[in-house]
């Protein structure tokens, strides 16, 4: 495999700003995927010159689409508009550091069932960026000897993992694993219901499906009982 050569500042400087960012992930070895976090390798002000960038990019499209924006009024910021969605809006979990999570202690040991949700989602499809709408449930068997998180909390880190292009079964995968590590209960159980735009919209054009999957940790996974009253309790949450 080629290695990357090492820039010096002037010629790091005078990349575009998108390349700045990428250059920074590949020395430092970290992937970058359309579901990735990569927050802490875009220094300040770089993230409004890359949504410049991005917006000159689809100005681009636009034109490969022969729209012709100069006397469309209605494309006319199309550009400008879509560059934002993408950065600081539905993708913007791309680029923003996790939320802040306030830890307390579990005083009182509780190790008890607790289910949050139904959390509405909004993600996308990252094979044709069409919108995934759904929603997420969480149950939790909390360890006695392990931090508790605020219920605010389990909305925003959701929202962080989703707002991002995915595919169903990976973000699901991926909000555990924030979940798992930041509160290491002693059971952990996600199920998400969502419907996908890139079959409503294109390709089979199926209004009704609907996609579910589910991730089962710990004692979930491994008491049936457990499993079965979580799944009845989030039947009756809607």
């Amino acid at each position: 495999m080629t290695s990357t050569p090492i820039l010096s500042p002037e010629d790091l400087a005078a990349l575009p700003t998108s390349e700045r960012i990428r250059y920074r992930l590949v020395q430092a070895g970290r992937r970058h995927h359309a579901n990735d976090n990569i927050a802490e390798f875009i220094e300040a002000g770089e993230l409004d010159q890359l949504q410049a960038e991005v917006q000159a990019r689809m100005q681009s499209v636009l034109e490969a689409l022969v729209i012709d924006t100069d006397s469309d009024h209605n494309t006319q910021d199309t550009a400008k508009r879509v560059a934002k969605m993408f950065l600081k809006e539905v993708f913007a979990g791309r680029y923003a550091p996790p939320p802040p999570v306030t830890e307390f202690p579990n005083a009182e040991r509780l190790n008890e069932l607790m289910i949050v949700g139904p959390i509405t989602v909004r993600s996308a499809c990252s094979h044709h960026l069409c919108p995934i709408i759904g929603k997420v449930w969480i149950g939790l068997l909390p360890s006695e000897h392990s931090n508790l998180i605020g219920l605010s909390k389990y909305v925003r880190l959701t929202e962080w993992i989703m707002s991002r292009p995915q595919i169903q079964e990976e973000a699901v995968v991926m909000l555990a694993n924030e979940l798992q590590e930041r509160v290491q209960p002693d059971g952990l159980a996600i199920v998400m219901d969502a419907d996908h735009f890139c079959m409503h919209w294109r390709g089979v054009k199926d209004m009704d499906s609907t996609m579910t999957n589910s991730v089962m940790r710990g004692s979930f996974l491994k008491d049936a009982t457990l499993r079965a009253e979580f799944l009845a309790l989030m039947k009756q949450k809607g």
